[in-house]
């Protein structure tokens, strides 16, 4: 059997590339680099036009997990893409992205911060219902990067994350933040916890029957308090992925380190400031 060649665009980098890798076209010593099990948040000059969603990702970020996961020309699905952060990330890096998002005012975000971007025809932003969508759906993709709504937290009385002395900074002071859509079936809009997990379940169920076999998945998600109690949202994600095939993988802690302190229990009791995101890998891994 003939094994592939290194892709001409690394043939120049510094880094021995295996020619077995079958995963990504990283050489050895930037796979090894993305192994470490925490990564500082990089945020870019295009991030700022997705401030107006409640909670985007940076497109450094996302750029890093694809890159590990998939190959050029390969296929990444986000069945909650909001502001299309993972379209732009994919394009940046020659793969294609389909995403899917209830709300078509985060499409047309998304088309705004995507000018004088060269998008892939391959790539889509699909609005609709990710339980509907992914039903619909004749392909199979590579990869799936996605970060779920956080249960109803944008809306309850506490105070989302924007405004800092009239400055837009996406990981300034909480101020009074939209919440995702009016939908019933925006998983943002379930009053119950436990719904909250069943419908994310649901989605992830069908998202598992579009991915190949062996191929990742990766959750991007922190914990987060309800009704005044923290909750290890980590570990129910865990068992829900598990519960649908998915083999766990590990967990990069994504740290960022400009988000404000707040003196939340002080001084009566402890109360945990969030300052990373947890990026909770799987994999799909069936017999054959």
């Amino acid at each position: 059997m003939k094994r592939p060649r290194k892709p001409k665009e690394l043939e120049n980098q510094p880094g021995k590339y295996d020619e077995r890798n079958t995963l990504n076209d990283l050489d050895g010593r930037s796979w090894l680099l993305l192994t470490k099990s925490f990564w500082e948040s990089e945020t870019s000059q295009i991030d700022k036009s997705a401030y107006s969603h409640p909670a985007p990702f940076m497109v450094k970020d996302i750029e890093k997990l694809i890159s590990l996961f998939t190959k050029k020309r390969m296929t990444v699905l986000d069945p909650f893409v909001g502001s299309g952060t993972t379209i732009i990330a994919a394009n940046n890096i020659g793969r294609s992205c389909i995403g899917i998002d209830l709300n078509e005012e985060y499409k047309d975000l998304y088309l705004n911060r995507s000018k004088g971007l060269d998008i892939l025809q391959s790539s889509q932003y699909i609005v609709g219902d990710s339980n509907i969508v992914l039903d619909n759906l004749d392909m199979e993709v590579d990869y799936i990067v996605t970060s779920p709504p956080y249960h109803n937290i944008l809306r309850n009385k506490s105070k989302g994350t924007r405004n800092n002395n009239g400055k837009n900074y996406r990981m300034s002071a909480r101020d009074g933040i939209e919440y995702y859509s009016e939908s019933p079936n925006d998983l943002g809009n379930l009053d119950e916890y436990a719904n909250f997990l069943n419908a994310f379940k649901e989605i992830m169920t069908k998202a598992y029957s579009k991915l190949k076999n062996k191929k990742y998945a990766t959750i991007i998600i922190s914990d987060f308090t309800i009704e005044k109690k923290e909750v290890c949202v980590q570990a129910d994600i865990v068992k829900l992925m598990q519960e649908i095939g998915f083999i766990f993988a590990g967990t990069t802690v994504l740290i960022q380190t400009v988000k404000p302190l707040y003196p939340f229990g002080y001084p009566y009791a402890y109360k945990i400031n969030h300052h990373h995101q947890n990026l909770i890998t799987f994999r799909k891994l069936e017999d054959e």
